[in-house]
């Protein structure tokens, strides 16, 4: 019971995150970004797309990213970023389909 209790309060933690970084409207349109290209993109690439400076876009991105809802993979120095389906389809099914 306990175990079922403290699981419940994780997956909620994970809500309250998730929610918060889609209540942001740069960070929605990264998420709308990555999902129609539908390829892994670069930092530069999502934050010339989004009209975002590297600071702010960084920012942005690591609360997708603590959120779930990105998965960040760094090469040499660039870093590449793609949607974390998984996360949507736990918690949002359907939603990117909304975009």
């Amino acid at each position: 019971m306990i175990i079922e209790q403290q699981n419940q309060q994780l997956l909620n933690e994970q809500r309250i995150k998730i929610f918060k970084a889609l209540a942001d409207e740069t960070r929605l349109a990264i998420v709308k970004t990555l999902y129609q290209s539908g390829r892994e993109m670069n930092c530069g690439e999502v934050g010339d797309i989004c009209e975002a400076s590297k600071s702010n876009a960084s920012y942005h991105f690591r609360t997708l990213r603590e959120a779930g809802l990105i998965k960040v993979r760094k090469e040499g120095q660039i870093r590449f970023m793609c949607i974390q389906t998984d996360t949507f389809q736990q918690f949002l099914p359907g939603f990117l389909d909304t975009l």
